[in-house]
């Protein structure tokens, strides 16, 4: 039987996987088929690798396809004739599963010249590209591997040469070329020189722009799970269960993958869950997504890793997150493009937003486990008290936090409360929840002015709304908004938290209904 799949390449007959036939046949017909060159960089474990192994699937009744790897070719950057003669090794092997003649194979196995490794390379693939009786496909993945050493750029300039003088009909080379990675080649800081200074070059600036989406539709979603579901026969909905896998994680492959992973495996048969048909549902995809966050993974690892790495784009993260500002999409600023590269940004509406929302709350959560780290004014929460017969009291957390932020915070002035209030309250809330439920915030709400958080608990909703005062009629207006996100929801009651900077504000904590929607109001 099949299962999901996460780590690695996944093959059609042993994993269930998504229908992306229409991608496969686009990059077929609007590139390779072109002849262009041309990199697919897309963030870790967005499945470039599965992706080259599918167009080689398609490809080589028509072509012969090349699919190679830098993955363990550390050596390979040693010296020119290390990578030359380390490509003449794969290359060979990869022709072999071919069955290429014996002619070509002697030939194409002959040594290099250790004076001129590259310039015999060329020599090589010109040979072999004349004689073969197909066209030649070249796919290498993990090309950023090395991507800092001198060695790949003469690589790469050379690929490139012969790209030029093929176009002007004097000589053979490969039909196409597909580099994968991470990184952009065309865009990689790269030290030319020992003593100069990283520089930006355009190694590959006769690659193609390649525009496909390689993100996981909803449709697309749907279709794995439609091969599940004539395994299993568990009755799921099939449109709202692939609908919700999309809302939370955008279609970003690998975070599909091991929702779809942990339901199969480690929800289905919990106490709670006790079978394949109770697992997917709404309530095993929130479970899930619990079990997701909480997780170490490489992913996240990586991700962490960067934040690091790059302080620039960690703080425009917080900036966006707890304080609502806006950046507007600039695709040359360099802190939009590192955060696009690793899948944490991504452009709607003519601004910079985090790419979904698992993105989100992780990132939520680790900076304010960071502040948790670093301050000493925390509330000391009972958790208990908010937990009744398995249940969240969301009334009481909203009470509560109304009596810690008065008596620590009742003194901040107006700009501290405008920059950190959104922080303050998740800091309060986080540690209720942490282990039985989730939180994540209602991007296409956040700005400035209002931030929506939607907390699951245990599968029930709570939608709380974060206000700054901006005076009775754009109060009435936000009470308003809350009650039609509540119908949205299928919500009766909401919560909406004010923070209200008037010298002679009524605070405290009040009921009203609007809208046919019972609204419990803290004001701070």
């Amino acid at each position: 039987m099949k299962r999901f799949h996460v780590t690695g390449n996944c093959v059609r007959d042993k994993h269930y996987m998504v229908d992306t036939t229409e991608k496969i046949n686009t990059i077929i017909e609007d590139y390779i088929q072109q002849g262009s060159y041309f990199t697919i960089n897309q963030a870790r474990q967005y499945g470039k690798t599965t992706t080259l192994y599918l167009l080689e699937e398609k490809l080589k009744e028509t072509y012969i396809v090349l699919n190679l790897s830098f993955e363990s070719a550390d050596e390979y950057f040693k010296s020119a004739l290390n990578l030359a003669e380390g490509l003449m090794m794969d290359i060979g092997d990869s022709l072999m599963r071919q069955d290429i003649s014996p002619k070509i194979l002697e030939e194409w196995n002959s040594p290099v010249s250790e004076r001129f490794p590259m310039r015999t390379l060329g020599n090589k693939i010109s040979r072999l590209c004349s004689e073969c009786p197909k066209e030649i496909i070249l796919m290498i993945d993990e090309v950023d591997k090395s991507s800092d050493n001198q060695i790949f750029l003469s690589f790469l300039g050379m690929l490139r040469e012969k790209y030029q003088k093929q176009l002007a009909g004097i000589d053979r080379t490969f039909k196409s070329v597909i580099l994968a990675g991470v990184y952009d080649i065309k865009n990689l800081k790269l030290k030319l020189h020992p003593g100069e200074e990283i520089k930006n070059n355009s190694p590959w600036n006769i690659a193609a722009d390649f525009l496909v989406d390689m993100s996981f539709s909803s449709k697309e979603i749907a279709s794995m799970l439609l091969k599940y579901e004539d395994d299993y026969h568990t009755g799921m909905d099939i449109t709202m269960i692939s609908q919700l896998l999309y809302e939370y994680t955008s279609g970003y492959p690998y975070l599909v993958s091991r929702i779809c992973q942990l339901l199969d495996e480690r929800i289905a048969g919990s106490c709670t869950l006790p079978d394949k048909k109770a697992a997917w549902t709404k309530e095993g995809i929130l479970e899930a997504v619990r079990i997701l966050l909480k997780e170490p993974n490489t992913l996240f690892d990586d991700m962490i890793k960067h934040l690091q790495e790059y302080p620039k784009l960690s703080e425009m993260l917080k900036n966006i997150l707890f304080q609502g500002r806006r950046y507007t999409y600039e695709a040359n600023a360099q802190v939009t493009q590192l955060g696009m590269m690793f899948g944490f940004l991504k452009e709607r509406n003519q601004a910079v937003c985090v790419s979904n929302r698992i993105f989100e709350t992780k990132l939520y959560n680790f900076f304010l486990s960071e502040e948790e780290a670093d301050c000493g004014d925390q509330p000391d929460i009972v958790k208990n008290q908010f937990i009744v017969c398995g249940m969240l009291r969301m009334e009481l957390v909203m009470k509560k936090f109304y009596e810690y932020f008065e008596s620590v915070f009742f003194d901040a002035d107006e700009k501290f409360i405008e920059e950190e209030g959104r922080r303050i309250f998740l800091m309060f809330l986080r540690p209720i929840i942490n282990g039985a439920g989730n939180y994540y915030i209602e991007a296409q709400t956040r700005d400035k002015s209002r931030t929506d958080v939607i907390v699951d608990y245990r599968g029930r909703q709570f939608i709380i709304e974060l206000k700054l005062w901006r005076g009775k009629k754009y109060h009435h207006d936000g009470q308003v908004q809350l009650a039609g996100y509540l119908e949205q929801y299928h919500q009766d009651r909401g919560y909406l938290l004010t923070f209200n900077f008037n010298k002679h504000k009524q605070i405290g904590v009040t009921e009203s209904v609007c809208d046919g929607k019972q609204i419990l109001e803290v004001i701070v």
